[in-house]
C-alpha cells in the first residue's frame, strides 16, 4: 500500500523548498534618499542583496551604522524581495537597562533613557532646540549646575533675585544701566562712586552756602 502520508510530506517539503524564509543579514551600506530607505544587505555567502527597502516604525528614522545586524523579510518568500524589518548592533547597544526602561542611542555616545520612578536621563555634548515658545512647570526647583548661564535678551523675574557671588551690570537703554522702583535698603557695607546725584543734587563734592560764605566738600569722618 503507497505510503501516502509520506508521499504528502515530501511534496509540501520540496513546495517550501522553493520559499526563502526570514534570514540575517549584515548591512554594508544605507541610502537615506528616497521616500523609503534601501540597504545594501550581505547574506549567507556568497549572497548579496542591493537596494532593498528598509521598513520603520512611522514617526522615527534611523540610520544604522555599516556592520549592523539586519533581519531580511523575504515578502511572498523570494529573496529579491526581501525587506529588512529589524536591526541591531551589539558594539553600540545600551546595556545594564532595568525591566520597563527605554533608551534612545547613537554610535557616538549620545543618549535618552526613560528611566525608572519617571526620570528621564540625557547625556549629550551640545543640546540644541530650536522653537517659538518653551515653557517649564517644575512644581518644585530648577537647578542649573554650570560655570555660565547667558540669555541674549530681556530676563524677567516675578519673585525674589537673590546671589553669593556679586553683581555687574553696565549698559542700559539711554545710558541708564539700572532702574529701581521703590525703596533701597543698604544693609552694610560701603557704596564707592565717583559721583552720586539724587534729586538733581550731587552728593560728594556739593558745596552748601552758609552765612561765611561756600562751605568746603563733604569730609570723611
Amino acid at each position: 500500500m503507497p505510503d501516502f502520508s509520506g508521499l504528502v510530506d515530501k511534496r509540501i517539503r520540496k513546495a517550501l523548498s522553493g520559499i526563502r524564509l526570514a534570514f540575517r543579514g549584515v548591512l554594508t551600506r544605507i541610502t537615506t534618499t528616497g521616500g523609503v530607505q534601501t540597504a545594501q544587505v550581505a547574506g549567507l555567502a556568497p549572497e548579496g542583496l542591493e537596494g532593498i527597502e528598509m521598513f520603520q516604525q512611522y514617526g522615527f528614522t534611523t540610520v544604522p551604522p555599516e556592520g549592523a545586524m539586519a533581519i531580511v523579510l523575504p515578502l511572498g518568500g523570494r529573496t529579491s524581495h526581501g525587506i529588512v524589518i529589524a536591526t541591531e548592533h551589539s558594539s553600540y547597544r545600551l546595556q545594564g537597562l532595568e525591566s520597563g526602561e527605554v533608551a534612545i542611542y547613537t554610535d557616538e555616545g549620545a543618549s535618552i533613557i526613560l528611566k525608572r520612578n519617571r526620570i528621564i536621563a540625557v547625556t549629550c555634548d551640545d543640546w540644541e532646540l530650536d522653537c517659538k515658545r518653551m515653557k517649564v512647570n517644575a512644581s518644585e526647583s530648577v537647578v542649573y549646575t554650570t560655570p555660565e548661564l547667558s540669555t541674549s535678551e530681556k530676563l524677567t523675574a516675578q519673585g525674589l533675585i537673590s546671589g553669593n557671588g556679586g553683581m555687574t551690570i553696565k549698559g542700559g537703554d539711554g545710558g541708564v544701566t539700572a532702574s529701581f522702583e521703590g525703596n533701597i535698603r543698604h544693609m552694610g557695607g560701603t557704596i564707592t562712586s565717583v559721583a552720586v546725584t539724587i534729586n538733581g543734587v550731587k552728593i560728594g563734592p556739593h558745596i552748601h552756602d552758609t552765612p561765611d560764605g561756600p562751605s568746603g566738600p563733604p569730609k570723611n569722618a
